[in-house]
């Protein structure tokens, strides 16, 4: 699990109830089916009417990577993994990385060194996963695009409710207690509003965002790899090229700065 995902949640969610609590106001004047029903069926039906359902059917998937803690050492075992193979291509020949390829799980790495080893030109194997890079950020695009849409129609259901709630209210104007209790339950709609639009989806827009960048790093250094191998760089020089993509702190964790420094 990702924890700044649950460690963000819970904190929104203790901050408005203790905020409540602080104020005065009981938490269980959240528990308003109305506005509950105004603000998540209605953003839900906002957002279905902006995307086609090609695109909806990937939220399941997408609060998975949400949710979902990702690999931190990928770049580190990915370096590691091209020394060896850049090594290995200039002792017996670029052909024997074949054997390598079925214990390689990544397609787009699969594909790019198979690419090298049936010989085509740096110049083709670039271009070729260039494009599916492209693509693929094309795809995480789309993904934060949904929890974008859904961040700023929420607040705006917000209002709408209150409007509602607000009409509702204006029916109670012989009796003030119940007046009272109307104009209050009238902003609950807000407040689901703000707090699902600017502490839910507009955040979970930006956790995709980043881990797409992150993802799209990775694609960047296996492609200068691939292409490092298949120009038969030394070990050396394919660590230092695509250690340049890492902080030192970061570089000093891989295998290989370690092996280096046991044989120094």
């Amino acid at each position: 699990m990702d924890k700044t995902t649950i460690i963000g949640l819970l904190l929104g969610v203790i901050a408005i109830g203790a905020g409540m609590v602080l104020k005065g106001v009981s938490v269980l004047a959240l528990f308003n089916p109305a506005a509950l029903l105004i603000i998540f069926v209605g953003t839900a039906a906002s957002v279905l009417i902006a995307f086609p359902m090609s695109t909806i059917k990937k939220v399941p998937a997408l609060f998975k990577i949400i949710f979902k803690e990702e690999k931190s050492n990928d770049m580190f075992a990915i370096i590691d993994l091209f020394t060896k193979w850049a090594e290995t291509a200039r002792q017996e020949g670029i052909l024997s990385l074949e054997q390598k390829l079925d214990d390689v799980d990544d397609q787009f790495l699969k594909s790019g060194l198979q690419l090298a080893i049936d010989g085509q030109t740096p110049e083709f194997i670039r271009d070729v996963l260039l494009e599916k890079v492209d693509a693929m950020e094309q795809r995480h695009h789309k993904g934060a695009a949904i929890f974008t849409q859904a961040g700023t129609y929420a607040p705006t259901l917000g209002v709408l409710g209150a409007v509602v709630g607000l009409v509702a209210a204006l029916g109670h104007m012989d009796d003030i207690e119940a007046l009272g209790k109307a104009i209050s339950a009238a902003f609950i709609a807000t407040l689901f509003g703000i707090f699902t639009g600017y502490v839910l989806w507009h955040p979970f827009a930006n956790k995709l965002k980043e881990k797409s960048k992150n993802e799209i790093l990775v694609r960047h250094i296996m492609i200068e790899g691939i292409l490092s191998v298949a120009n038969g760089e030394s070990p050396v020089v394919v660590k230092d090229k695509l250690g340049s993509y890492l902080s030192q702190s970061e570089l000093a964790k891989t295998k290989f700065n370690e092996q280096e420094g046991e044989s120094a």
